[in-house]
């Protein structure tokens, strides 16, 4: 009799990456396509002038986030982005936390990133093509001020 699986480790084979849904504040929004979760940790070099060591000693310094872009299809009356976008006014900004979570085959979050105080930097609209066959995509740049990780 054929294994069916059913006896396999969760553990055993990675998580796909097409699964997820975010979040914004309340809202919960698709998207095509989620990229830039990076954090890296800057560093600092120093030497001091009678080290017996001919070489600099690094240290972690700040952290530092990368911009998050999100895309997604264009849709009629959806102006979410651009709402948002115009609420800047004169250094000031509506900042929201966004969740990001990667889900499970049962739709539960398995790994979850959210962002502190996200705003949007940048739109970018469509291409135009005559000849092209593609859905048009939109998308949308944020940048926050800080990126948490969870792994369930």
């Amino acid at each position: 009799m054929a294994d069916d699986g059913s006896k396999q480790s969760t553990n055993v084979w990675p998580l796909p990456k097409f699964y997820f849904q975010v979040k914004w504040d309340k809202n919960e929004m698709s998207f095509q396509e989620v990229s830039g979760l990076d954090i890296q940790s800057e560093e600092i070099k120093y030497r001091h002038g009678n080290s017996p060591q001919f070489s600099v000693i690094k240290m972690p310094g700040m952290k530092k986030f990368g911009n998050i872009t999100m895309k997604k299809g264009v849709f009629k009356g959806d102006n979410k982005f651009w709402d948002w976008l115009n609420q800047i006014k004169l250094n000031t900004i509506k900042r929201v936390p966004v969740t990001i979570s990667l889900l499970d085959e049962a739709g539960k979050p398995t790994m979850v990133w959210t962002l502190t105080n996200a705003w949007p930097t940048k739109i970018s609209s469509t291409d135009l093509k005559s000849e092209g066959n593609e859905v048009a995509i939109e998308s949308i740049e944020i940048v926050h001020e800080g990126l948490t990780i969870e792994n369930k």
